[in-house]
């Protein structure tokens, strides 16, 4: 899956993915390769993009997720790299 992570000021992670998690505005979400499109609400807590045995994490607060043809749009009010 293609995966853009993008704030008004900077653009936290842009690459492939072989699945994500969301801070969703009510829960977490879990996105695999062929999820059905869809747009959702983000809260405020971390993304985890893994990609093969790679793990990236990034903290986001506010904004919203979409998904198409296998294409993840994340874009938060705020961005910040989890990863130490």
């Amino acid at each position: 899956m293609r995966v853009s992570l993008i704030s008004p000021t900077e653009i936290g992670y842009e690459g492939e993915a072989d699945s994500v998690v969301i801070p969703a505005f009510d829960g977490r979400l879990g996105i695999l390769y062929g999820h059905a499109p869809m747009m959702v609400l983000l809260g405020t807590g971390d993304v985890v993009i893994r990609n093969g045995p790679q793990t990236e994490t990034f903290t986001v607060a506010r904004g919203f997720l979409q998904v198409v043809d296998n294409e993840i749009s994340i874009m938060a009010e705020e961005v910040a790299s989890a990863d130490p």
